[in-house]
């Protein structure tokens, strides 16, 4: 066997099915091993994507995405897909590959450091040099980024590893990383002190981070929820933690978060924090918000609790397994009828109110006419800018996902995303919702969602602006604009005729239902230009 066929044989055994990637010569031995096994191999156009395909469809699955770039620029562009994924704590393997053992260092053709440049944005990261150590790496890099707080591991695998020859395989039954120890049980005293705080207290809140989506905890936070009755907020990284319709649901916190939500977590007198890591997008000055109120930050990574605000009460473990414990504790059921009139006062009273241009398409109306006819385990891939906030406030998520870029804001993230999570979920909707900005930083990816027939859904609002930057520009430089006009933007009825995907431009809101009913039933991918008024703001 050659060290090419040992990955392959690697990515076999954790159960890997799909990959997403981009080859080169650094990288052709091991896609030569590919073709000898199961493993499907979706061919993206530029390397960025795969690791948004591979972060789409981990989140989908709950297991380790995998995308596959070659040495030099194929890995350079891999980073910013890494980083993303780090930022918002997706586990991916990520392999590249390198040029010869004997010329790393002497800056041969595509030659990179990319361990080194993946430094910030990994958990872990290898680069492999004896053909005898895959079996070791690739079993470690599966349990670290699945493990603890998940993120991407680096595989960085010179052409010569790849090509040379070994007898036998034995993949290991298990890892044994001395320094690597994940606390998953939460401590059974702190768990007691947090039930203790939940029975008195009057206002609690529950902010539920990125880290409850996960552990796979959704069914367990709810079952909380409902049994204490305590109104959850989320953070962007989880709208889709408890149900849009849910009485106990207050939507999404922060400054482009729900008013109403952000009041609930300023009156509490209890404020439990579950896999959130106080970031400024949700929380702004958490001094502020932690003052004259117990807080309790729950979270698998220990170098979180007290990063960012103070906790009260600490509780280091992972969001699943404290819930479940929470849960099986011998404290009766509780109802706070009052503080929960209270929060539909305020979703009454503080609800936007906006006065949508009639000319113009309006993006609140949209989406949530196209959330009530996606199915109800479909999945909604939101891009970054305008088209993200409006998706987080009106979005409304059944029993299905919300998915976005929320750490690192990453433009162009949705189709990819959204490629990757259909190619692994043959059996769900899928839709992709971006801005003409980001459409153009991704828009290349048609080819793949053509070439492997994944019927991705997008939605493109178009403005002809970078809408977002447009917007702090008028708040912050009193309309005095620079670098946002998107005008030389292409035409996109040209560019779905040109990827024969089938297209649908909604002018206004006259037609929405026959439009969107006929986006939502057409067999395929289909892209969809909805037309919005440039000085449409979020807020």
């Amino acid at each position: 066997m050659t060290g090419a066929d040992i990955m392959v044989k690697c990515l076999e055994a954790e159960g890997v099915d799909t990959i997403f990637g981009y080859p080169g010569v650094a990288i052709a031995p091991f896609f030569n091993s590919v073709l000898a096994s199961d493993i499907r191999s979706v061919l993206v156009r530029t390397e960025q994507s795969a690791g948004h395909a591979a972060n789409g469809a981990a989140r989908t699955t709950g297991k380790v995405g995998v995308c596959v770039a070659t040495s030099g620029p194929g890995a350079t562009n891999l980073l910013t897909g890494i980083a993303t994924a780090y930022a918002d704590s997706i586990p991916l393997v990520c392999i590249t590959g390198q040029v010869k053992t004997e010329l790393i260092g002497r800056d041969v053709f595509q030659e990179a450091d990319v361990t080194g440049a993946a430094e910030s944005f990994v958990k872990y990261s290898y680069l492999v040099k004896h053909v005898e150590d895959l079996p070791r790496v690739f079993k470690e890099a599966f349990y670290i980024a699945n493990t603890g707080r998940r993120g991407p591991v680096l595989i960085d695998v010179p052409m010569d590893v790849q090509l040379a020859e070994v007898e036998g395989f034995t993949y290991p039954e298990s890892v044994k990383l001395r320094t690597y120890k994940p606390t998953v049980k939460g401590h059974a005293v702190q768990i007691r002190k947090v039930l203790d705080e939940v029975v008195k207290s009057k206002k609690p809140v529950i902010m539920a981070g990125g880290g409850v989506l996960l552990s796979d905890a959704r069914e367990e936070l709810l079952a909380f929820a409902e049994k204490f009755d305590i109104p959850v907020a989320s953070t962007m990284m989880a709208i889709d933690a408890v149900p849009s319709s849910h009485r106990l649901n207050l939507g999404m916190v922060g400054n482009n978060g729900r008013r109403y939500a952000n009041k609930a977590i300023n009156e509490a007198d209890l404020l439990i924090v579950i896999g959130c890591r106080f970031a400024d997008r949700a929380v702004q000055q958490p001094s502020l918000i932690t003052k004259h109120k117990v807080v309790v930050h729950i979270d698998v990574d220990p170098a979180e609790i007290g990063k960012n605000a103070d906790a009260s009460i600490p509780l280091v473990g992972d969001a699943k397994h404290v819930l479940a414990d929470f849960l099986k504790a011998d404290f009766a059921p509780m109802r706070r009828d009052e503080w929960i009139e209270q929060m539909q006062i305020y979703k009454k009273e503080l609800n936007y109110h906006r006065n949508p241009n009639p000319d113009f398409v309006d993006p609140e109306k949209l989406v949530e006419t196209l959330c009530n006819k996606m199915e109800e385990d479909a999945v909604y891939v939101a891009d970054v800018g305008q088209n993200q906030i409006w998706s987080c406030r009106y979005s409304v998520i059944k029993k299905g996902r919300f998915l976005t870029s929320g750490g690192m804001g990453t433009m162009g993230y949705s189709i990819p995303a959204a490629m990757g999570a259909r190619a692994v979920n043959p059996e769900k909707q899928v839709v992709a919702v971006c801005g003409d900005g980001s459409f153009q930083m991704s828009m290349m990816e048609l080819a793949t969602i053509k070439q492997h027939n994944i019927p991705v859904k997008i939605v493109v609002l178009k403005n002809g602006v970078l809408g977002m930057v447009r917007e702090y520009q008028h708040y912050k430089y009193h309309d005095d604009y620079s670098m946002i006009d998107l005008s030389g933007s292409p035409k996109l009825e040209h560019i779905a005729a040109a990827y024969d995907i089938p297209f649908i431009r909604m002018e206004n809101m006259d037609h929405i239902d026959e439009q969107l009913d006929q986006f939502m039933n057409t067999d395929g991918p289909v892209l969809m230009e909805c037309i919005l008024d440039p000085y449409d703001l979020v807020n």
